[in-house]
């Protein structure tokens, strides 16, 4: 497995925001912040909740589940760590929990996904540290 120092691909920086987070992936679950006042699910994370800014908030394991929103393939590589994979495919996917995330297609995108396919979390390690989660179409 790669590491940090030959990862060529940029990684996430790891803050006590974000740590819940990753640290879940890692773990093969999907976490999202849920307010504890108003019950407002979000992301990414934030201090205060975006909907009533309460600062109660929590990490809260959701399904994995979701629409894909849109998606687009890049031509160019903005990071060297991405050449050898020309052109690749970056997704959104809404959360049936409601959240929004921009990510990756997992295991490598084959045809062209209809935008409204539903879509389910896999996980991908990076790095000893580092899981990230993409999803592929069911």
């Amino acid at each position: 497995m790669p590491t940090a120092s030959n990862y060529a691909k940029p990684l996430p920086r790891l803050t006590p925001l974000t740590q819940p987070f990753w640290d879940h992936a890692k773990a093969g679950r999907l976490a999202v912040q849920a307010c504890g006042e108003c019950g407002d699910l979000h992301f990414p994370p934030s201090p205060v909740c975006p909907k009533c800014l309460s600062a109660k908030q929590e990490w809260r394991t959701v399904s994995g589940r979701g629409t894909l929103m849109s998606w687009v393939v890049f031509h160019r590589a903005y990071w060297d760590g991405f050449k050898d994979e020309l052109p690749y495919p970056v997704c959104l996917v809404e959360l049936a929990e409601g959240p929004l995330l921009a990510t990756n297609f997992g295991r490598g995108m084959t045809g062209e996904p209809k935008v409204g396919a539903p879509v389910h979390v896999v996980f991908e390690p990076a790095t000893d540290a580092i899981t990230l989660p993409q999803f592929v179409v069911d």
